[in-house]
């Protein structure tokens, strides 16, 4: 899966590598692109377990993001929790690109990892890691507290779930178009003992 997002020029660039546990055909590792005015929200999400189950978990939760992306974070994970009750639940990071300012904001619940990688020119810090409070959506909400992240063009996001290793994410920015990357990634570092889904967002700002 692969495409860009944004209007009325593409402010992200993605692409998205899954597989569902041997021998399950559902999965219920999930992403979301949804570009609304204003910007884009993306999301990964990962429904307690697998098999069909945890599909519809992982739907519900699609399904919410979808038709209400244009409104802030917490609201979202708020609606998601509401849709979730009487389900297995998910874990999820979801985050905003501003179209308008530089910068993503970014929420979590769970272990959804999630990591940003500084392009070629960023000066200080080239690596922020996204760190999340435990809970599951649909049982137990944390408090949820988004973080503001700066972003240049060409910054990445990688969004993993855990069927994924921890250590999973490149050193510097990695090249190449964003599906090939979850791509890489995923083959290097799927643990096979879950389902699991690897979602590169690359920034393209100003200078697309």
């Amino acid at each position: 899966m692969a495409g860009v997002a944004g209007e009325p020029r593409p402010l992200v660039e993605w692409g998205a590598a899954a597989v569902p546990l041997e021998g399950q055909t559902d999965s219920g590792d999930r992403c979301v692109i949804r570009a609304f005015r204003g910007g884009v929200l993306v999301a990964a999400l990962d429904g307690l377990g697998h098999g069909e189950e945890a599909a519809v978990a992982a739907n519900t939760a699609v399904q919410v993001l979808e038709r209400h992306a244009g409104e802030e974070l917490v609201e979202l994970v708020r609606r998601c929790h509401q849709e979730l009750r009487g389900t297995r639940g998910v874990v999820m990071s979801l985050a905003l690109f501003h179209a308008a300012e530089r910068r993503m904001s970014w929420v979590g619940v769970g272990n959804v990892a999630g990591v940003v990688l500084r392009g070629a020119g960023a000066d200080g810090q080239r690596r922020t890691t996204l760190l999340a409070p435990g809970g599951v959506v649909g049982y137990q909400l944390p408090v949820l507290r988004p973080e503001v992240v700066e972003l240049a063009a060409g910054d990445t996001a990688i969004f993993a779930t855990d069927g994924v290793e921890w250590h999973f994410a490149p050193g510097p920015t990695p090249l190449g178009p964003p599906e090939r990357i979850a791509e890489r990634i995923l083959t290097r570092y799927a643990k096979g003992n879950d389902d699991a889904l690897v979602l590169v967002v690359r920034y393209l700002g100003e200078e697309r």
